[in-house]
């Protein structure tokens, strides 16, 4: 059973802050961290009884930063990888749906997610840790739900 690695031991082969490396005998190609970040966010999109992925203030800053033009896709939003050379380690948190059997729903999630990550990278994911930080009721609004501007009658 292969040792899950430190954070230290994760950056080695790091080329730089958010980009990681994997070479071959023809050539290298070069991963940034949110490639990873997203496909392991939209991995865990993908299992139903998932309301949303974050925390509460992730989730609605993410929703303000969405609606200003030219920003970055909320793909990865609620999920955190530490890449190595040749191994991941992710975390993800969520919001799940009232109902949901949660330690049910975090194996199925951490499934995908390492079956995705490991398909479409290459790398060795070692540990996915999943946080749900909350249970979304069905008579609860979407906090990334706007508001309805108009004028009142």
């Amino acid at each position: 059973m292969p040792q899950t690695p430190t954070p230290a031991d994760l950056q080695k082969g790091h080329t730089g802050p958010e980009e990681t490396t994997l070479a071959s005998e023809r050539g290298r190609t070069a991963l940034a961290v949110g490639v990873i970040e997203k496909i392991a966010g939209m991995a865990a999109r993908e299992i139903s009884g998932i309301h949303a992925l974050g925390s509460g203030f992730t989730r609605t800053f993410g929703a303000v930063r969405d609606r200003v033009p030219g920003s970055k896709s909320g793909a990865g939003r609620g999920v955190k990888a530490e890449v190595g050379e040749k191994q991941a380690a992710i975390d993800i948190a969520l919001v799940v749906e009232y109902g949901v059997v949660i330690p049910l729903l975090a194996a199925e999630v951490r499934a995908n997610v390492i079956d995705a990550v490991e398909r479409m990278t290459g790398l060795e994911v070692v540990e996915v840790n999943i946080a749900v930080n909350d249970v979304h009721l069905p008579d609860e609004p979407d906090e990334e739900e706007p508001e309805p501007v108009g004028r009142v009658q």
